[in-house]
């Protein structure tokens, strides 16, 4: 669909509201005209067709910047502006930027910035081909983030066709491919997006009510910290319809619960990637983590397990990683995925997986089992080395707030909950805790985190354990070369403070 095409919906829509920021409501003959002007002052900038950063936080303003610079042939990079700066150079540098976007209520500006010229054959494919495009980064939460090229007109193609105009909370940013998608179809259909000031559960709650918002799209590890936060006892939340969620397995608990404390809230599982854009799906039911694809926006297989898929509004290539592309035009998601009476069920990402012994454990399996144990709020699970069985099952658990665990009292719960519920390889056999957050700026867990004490389930007191969070002291207050050397266990709570900065 071609962007002109797509931004002309916005007159018909009118006076309709468009979005809803900091109280004020804006319309869509605004964002019309907004969109307009911003292309203008674009212009007289010097931003005609190249590549270019939208250093943006979420308002109407940056939208507006953002249909105004796809409208003049741009491929634009959208980047949160709250990344650390070094990330940001990151972003630029691979994207090839020859300058910096900025949205604000007074106006757009625009600062040249890198070396000005072009070079990597897909975006100058794109620029010659004068095809308006995105630059989308992955979350990047077991490595270096991919940078993702799309044309503009394939991640619009599926939006021909209006639906269903929700009042729709805009959790995630227009950075993120859910994001992005959300603003788009959230605007195709006429309706509502409105903007959070933080995306806390209580702050979301209270918009919710506000707003009488029908649509959350949300991520299974921010849902679960709703649950877990109460602040839906505190907010009316009747409005709500639908919650589609992503960018992450769910737990079987953590919808379990979800649908009992929201029974007349359907819930449904997307399914997207940077490299796919979100593609239509269908649940089985509100309580299954079975889906299939819908609407013909894309074909599916499966070759020795690893989902694969066919869809036009698939990325042209990375700009920096080798092609996931099979020579037959299929993209390797790197999920391992099962089919189940004409079903699809996600098991995890290939790349997260850890092999016991030759045995397979996917981390979702494992943290949806230790998040269910009494005094716990998050969990990260991954491999790490072993000598004897190639890897072992490592978790990182986070305590629910004024939560009291020592790191032995752990280790046996962990032990006594999962025997009849996970086989013996699949239970983690090193333990850690730590009070950092488990997640990163898009709300999904992260591997590797950082910051953590940790016990191996054999080790002996006085065997000395990573410097970290509080734990294990025991009294004797021992360190040597920046290690803290345990002598027995010792409480943890989350009011302790972490002992390396």
């Amino acid at each position: 669909m071609d962007v002109r095409a797509f931004i002309d919906r916005f007159e018909r829509y009118g006076d309709r509201t468009a979005f809803l920021w900091r109280e004020e409501s804006y319309s869509y003959r605004w964002l019309a005209r907004e969109i307009r002007s911003a292309s203008n002052q674009l212009e007289r900038l010097g931003i005609r067709r190249g590549v270019v950063s939208l250093e943006e936080e979420d308002s109407p303003y940056a939208a507006a910047a953002l249909f105004a610079l796809l409208r003049l042939g741009c491929i634009v990079l959208p980047i949160d502006r709250r990344l650390p700066n070094e990330k940001v150079r990151e972003y630029l540098a691979v994207g090839e930027a020859q300058a910096r976007v900025r949205a604000e209520e007074r106006g757009v500006s625009a600062t040249p910035c890198g070396e000005g010229t072009v070079r990597h054959e897909l975006l100058v494919s794109l620029l010659t081909e004068e095809a308006p495009g995105l630059v989308v980064f992955s979350s990047g939460s077991t490595g270096r983030s991919k940078a993702a090229v799309h044309r503009a007109d394939r991640l619009l193609k599926k939006f021909e066709r209006a639906g269903r105009a929700n009042v729709t909370i805009a959790f995630m940013k227009f950075g993120h491919i859910g994001g992005l998608n959300t603003l788009l179809q959230t605007l195709a259909n006429g309706g509502t997006l409105c903007f959070l000031n933080d995306r806390s559960p209580e702050e979301v709650c209270r918009t919710i009510e506000r707003h009488r918002a029908e649509a959350l799209p949300a991520s299974p590890t921010f849902l679960n910290l709703l649950l877990l936060s109460e602040a839906w006892r505190r907010f009316e939340l009747s409005s709500l319809k639908v919650v589609s969620y992503g960018s992450e397995p769910m737990p079987p608990a953590t919808l379990a619960a979800w649908n009992a404390r929201f029974p007349w809230v359907r819930t449904v599982q997307a399914y997207g990637m940077s490299e796919l854009g979100v593609l239509p799906t269908k649940s089985r039911g509100s309580d299954s983590l079975h889906f299939s694809l819908r609407g013909g926006e894309g074909a599916y297989r499966l070759v020795d397990g690893m989902l694969e898929i066919k869809s036009e509004s698939a990325m042209v290539g990375y700009l920096n990683a080798p092609s996931p592309f099979t020579e037959d035009g299929w993209l390797r998601t790197g999920d391992e995925a099962v089919v189940e009476d004409g079903y699809l069920r996600i098991l995890g990402r290939r790349s997260e997986m850890i092999n016991v012994g030759g045995e397979k454990v996917y981390p979702a399996e494992v943290e949806g089992v230790l998040e269910r144990i009494e005094g716990v709020e998050a969990v990260v699970v991954e491999g790490e080395p072993s000598g004897i069985t190639g890897q072992l099952v490592k978790a990182t658990v986070k305590l629910r707030p004024g939560a009291e665990m020592s790191l032995g009292e752990l280790r046996r719960a962990i032990r006594e909950f999962c025997a009849d519920k996970l086989p013996p390889y699949k239970i983690p056999q090193k333990i850690a805790l730590t009070t950092e957050s488990l997640t990163g700026d898009r709300l999904k867990k992260v591997r590797h985190a950082a910051g953590a004490a940790s016990v191996g389930a054999g080790i002996e007191d006085g065997s000395p354990l990573s410097a970290g969070t509080r734990a294990c002291l025991g009294g004797c207050g021992g360190t040597r070369s920046g290690e803290v050397t345990c002598c027995g266990p010792q409480p943890i709570t989350q009011s302790q403070s972490n002992d390396t900065r």
